[in-house]
């Protein structure tokens, strides 16, 4: 391509980019409001919404939404039950974004504190910094009030005590059903029976009739992690990015594949250029599969062998829902209605035999 066509094509693009968010901003005059989360975040979903008839703030609903989930000791992804690193200690990871004030703030391997939204959204409000980590973000947590606590219950306590007996069959612990004759096994649940070692997130993100967006990415992180291993969901741009001029897109899944294609940020920016949130949480995904190369983490087709999730709304008030495979699910309160829905998708599982 010769230097006058490539200036042609850039400002073309360009002017399409800015013919698009004019377009979104005059349509967002009239947008209803809308919340949108992952699959986990259906409470999360009606708290937030409640905030913006109230006139509350887009941030404020957002991390009031997701503290329910934090709190909640039946979820075992965040917050308070989440699953613990590998040595059975939960730390915690969160990032928020204000869409009228371009503010942001995080803070990553946090322990002790079941809120580390909150604490997040502190970060952006009363510091100059974006992230804190590890024992500066407890502390920082300490000296705005927050009182530290054991965040492992029986539940995640279990759990993390069966994926340890599961490593080896040559050391000495043992389950205490195997001290039974098989007749007097208790039936294990699906939780316990596959120790699951998932990437368990809530993202949440909203805006109202003004067009104005916030986001928030809450997580315990990959159950029985490297400890001081971080994700994506604190890191800006990765697990949770926004423009107030555009929309927002957070995410859950492997961290890691968000982590080196910048995805958040990536998603936002196809919405940018036009593209409806649906379209631009495909290309991204498919973005990440191109990415995509060490053998372990792919299928015999070379598709990613992972899933990764991603739920985009933009100033106007559309909103997708978009996963790796089939199947996948979110939650969205647009009007009066707020449900679960299915998730667009980049391939499709085959049908179980």
């Amino acid at each position: 391509m010769d230097r006058r066509k490539f200036i042609q094509v850039s400002v073309a693009a360009a002017s399409a980019g800015i013919a698009a968010r004019k377009e979104a901003a005059a349509q967002a005059k009239g947008a209803r409001p809308v919340v949108i989360a992952s699959a986990n975040g259906l409470n999360a979903t009606e708290k937030a919404m409640q905030m913006l008839r109230q006139g509350e703030d887009t941030l404020d609903a957002v991390v009031a939404g997701v503290n329910l989930v934090e709190n909640d000791p039946e979820d075992t992804s965040v917050g308070y039950g989440g699953l613990p690193n590998e040595q059975g200690v939960v730390e915690l990871d969160s990032s928020v974004m204000h869409g009228p004030s371009r503010g942001g703030g995080a803070v990553a391997s946090i322990r002790n504190i079941k809120n580390p939204s909150s604490v997040a959204k502190l970060v952006m409000e009363r510091t100059d910094h974006v992230l804190l980590v590890g024992e500066g973000a407890l502390d920082f947590a300490r000296s705005m009030g927050f009182e530290e606590e054991d965040l492992m219950t029986p539940k995640s306590r279990e759990i993390w005590m069966r994926w340890k007996r599961n490593l080896s069959d040559r050391d000495d612990w043992i389950a205490p059903e195997e001290r039974l004759p098989a007749s007097l096994k208790p039936k294990q649940t699906a939780q316990l029976a596959s120790a699951l070692r998932h990437h368990g997130t809530i993202n949440c993100n909203a805006v109202n009739e003004k067009g104005e967006i916030s986001g928030v990415t809450t997580t315990s992180g990959l159950a029985f992690k490297i400890p001081g291993r971080v994700g994506d969901s604190p890191i800006l741009g990765a697990g949770l990015y926004l423009d107030n001029d555009v929309g927002a897109c957070g995410s859950t899944g492997r961290g890691e594949a968000n982590l080196k294609t910048c995805a958040s940020f990536l998603g936002v920016e196809f919405m940018r250029q036009g593209d409806s949130p649906e379209e631009a949480g495909l290309k991204v995904l498919k973005r990440i599969a191109e990415n995509t190369v060490e053998p372990y983490l792919l299928d015999d087709q070379g598709r990613p062998r992972f899933n990764v999730n991603f739920y985009l709304v933009n100033k106007a008030g559309q909103f997708a829902g978009v996963s790796m495979w089939s199947g996948g699910r979110y939650a969205a309160y647009e009007g009066r209605e707020n449900k679960i829905r299915n998730s667009a998708y980049l391939y499709k599982r085959p049908p179980r035999r």
